[in-house]
C-alpha cells in the first residue's frame, strides 16, 4: 500500500513535465463562459505544471485603472472588447503560461486566430444551472444586470457553446473537487499534445 501513492505522484509529475516540454513557448489558455472555473481552475493548472498564471480580466482592469463593470459603464462593451484583444495579444506573447480569459474573449476571430497560433485552448463547459448557482453569488457580472439573468445566461449559452467547441480540449466544468477538473485538463493536455494514453 505504501508504495501507490508515491507511484501514482511519480507518474503524474512526469506527464506534467511532458506537457510542459510539449508546450514549449505555447500558453494554454481557458475559454468557457463566467462562472465556468477558468480563473479557479487555472490558477491550480498553473501551479501543478510549474507556469505562471494570469487573468485577462485582472489585466485589463490593471492597464485601464478601472474594474471591468466601470470599464462597460463608461466606456460600453466594444470599447472593453477592443481592450480585452489588445490585452490577449499582449499576453499571448510572452511564452508559456496558463491563461483565464473572459467569457465574450474566444467570441472574436481576431483573438481566436491568436490563441490558436500562440496556445492550446481548453473550453470549461459548464451547464447553465452551475453557471448561474456560481455567479449569482457575485455582483461585478456586467452582461447580468438584466431582470432575467437565467434568460440572459441562456441565451449567451446559445451563442457562445457553439464558438467555444473550436477549442483544442473541452473539459466538463461540474461541482466536483477543483483537483479533479485539474487532473482531467492535465490528462487532457497530455493526451492532445503528446499523443499518448492518458496515465492514470
Amino acid at each position: 500500500m505504501s508504495e501507490t501513492a508515491p507511484t501514482a505522484t511519480a507518474a503524474r509529475s512526469q506527464q506534467e513535465a511532458e506537457v510542459v516540454t510539449a508546450l514549449g513557448q505555447r500558453a494554454v489558455v481557458l475559454v468557457g463562459m463566467m462562472g465556468a472555473g477558468k480563473s479557479t481552475v487555472g490558477r491550480r493548472l498553473a501551479l501543478r505544471l510549474g507556469l505562471p498564471f494570469l487573468d485577462a480580466d485582472t489585466e485589463i482592469e490593471n492597464a485601464a485603472a478601472m474594474t471591468i463593470p466601470e470599464i462597460f459603464e463608461t466606456h460600453g462593451e466594444p470599447h472593453f472588447r477592443d481592450g480585452e484583444a489588445r490585452v490577449i495579444a499582449r499576453l499571448l506573447e510572452g511564452g508559456a503560461k496558463v491563461l483565464a480569459t473572459g467569457g465574450g474573449a474566444f467570441m472574436r476571430a481576431e483573438t481566436r486566430d491568436r490563441i490558436r497560433d500562440k496556445a492550446v485552448s481548453m473550453w470549461l463547459e459548464a451547464d447553465a444551472d452551475v453557471i448561474l448557482r456560481r455567479v449569482k453569488r457575485r455582483a461585478d457580472r456586467p452582461l447580468l444586470k438584466t431582470a432575467d439573468p437565467a434568460g440572459t445566461i441562456a441565451r449567451l449559452i446559445e451563442e457562445r457553446h457553439p464558438v467555444y467547441r473550436a477549442a483544442d480540449i473541452t473539459i466538463a466544468s461540474r461541482d466536483v473537487p477543483h483537483e479533479k477538473i485539474v487532473d482531467e485538463c492535465v490528462a487532457a493536455l497530455h493526451d492532445y499534445l503528446c499523443g499518448s494514453v492518458q496515465l492514470k
